[in-house]
């Protein structure tokens, strides 16, 4: 990851270095670069430049949107419960929330650039933005073919990650997310959800919630589905259901999600892992790599001295 310095709507130029291995451009192969610029609307944003060889992200989930562009061959990813491909200039649209996998669907590999605005973010785009917008965009279709689009994602995220001029990068990227809300968002909510999606997610969020108080030492499923009055499968299916991944998965992701917190505020990645209930650093490790694509190690330098960090949940 590289950081941007700042504060008070101000960013200086980062020092540029790749985590995950360095410049690795063979096919195959992976290579990594996060960035974190301060300064946007009084917050900062993570950014994304990755090629992805073989590695296949593990099912999770963002607190905030993963806006990307697909700037060569071709990704591929469940996402609601469909498999899903992103061809080079497609933009990709993941909403908060929304648990998804993520991998090269040729073995060439394929190479992405993705920024992650949290929602109040967009938000503030709706309310600039005038005509029929909805003030929670949502976006029925996770692949956006708009290449003019994913032309001006691929030239914002360049200039917000160079840092040369902060101007110019956050007013290209609130013109990406505007134009993006304008003309791909739905304007309306959601559909309400059947029956049996409610009651899938009243089940997932109750188990979702005791995982989360229980981190360290988590329940069993036969401990959870006894209080719920619930059989094993029915809890597993319910889960899944709701949440797009068995309990174990959603379990390791957010603990990456509390790891990646402590990292932020300062903590070596072996006591990460033993406050979020990992077995050991190299359990950290595995997840860590899973769903963010690099090491604690690495992203740990990153942002050690970042006077702004995001809050993770």
């Amino acid at each position: 990851m590289t950081r941007t310095a700042g504060g008070s709507g101000t960013s200086s130029r980062p020092d540029r270095r790749a985590v995950g291995g360095g410049p690795r451009d063979a096919r195959g192969v992976d290579r990594t670069l996060w960035t974190r610029v301060s300064g946007i609307q009084g917050a900062p944003l993570d950014l994304l430049t990755a090629r992805i060889g073989r590695r296949h992200y593990a099912p999770h989930t963002h607190d905030e949107y993963a806006i990307g562009v697909t700037v060569d061959g071709t990704e591929t990813m469940l996402y609601r419960g469909e498999r899903i491909y992103s061809a080079a200039g497609s933009v990709v649209v993941i909403e908060p929330g929304e648990a998804h996998t993520g991998g090269p669907a040729r073995p060439e590999g394929f190479a992405y650039l993705c920024l992650y605005p949290a929602t109040d973010l967009l938000g503030a785009v709706t309310t600039a933005e005038p005509g029929p917008v909805p003030a929670e965009p949502h976006f029925a279709n996770p692949i956006v073919d708009d290449r003019r689009l994913g032309e001006a994602l691929r030239l914002a995220h360049h200039a917000l990650r160079l840092g040369a001029d902060p101007l110019e990068g956050e007013s290209r990227l609130l013109g990406v997310l505007g134009a993006l809300v304008r003309r791909h968002a739905v304007s309306g909510p959601k559909a309400p959800p059947a029956h049996r999606r409610v009651e899938a997610g009243r089940i997932a969020s109750t188990v979702a919630t005791r995982l989360s108080d229980e981190l360290v030492a988590p329940p069993t499923l036969a401990e959870v589905a006894t209080d719920l009055g619930l059989s094993r499968y029915q809890l597993l299916r319910a889960f899944r259901d709701a949440m797009g991944m068995p309990p174990y998965a959603w379990l390791a992701q957010h603990r990456v999600a509390r790891a990646r917190a402590l990292l932020d505020a300062g903590h070596r990645p072996a006591e990460a892992a033993s406050l979020v209930g990992f077995a050991d650093q190299a359990h950290l490790t595995r997840w860590f790599r899973r769903v963010l694509g690099v090491t604690p190690g690495a992203y740990r330098n990153s942002v050690q001295d970042s006077p702004t960090r995001p809050t993770t949940s």
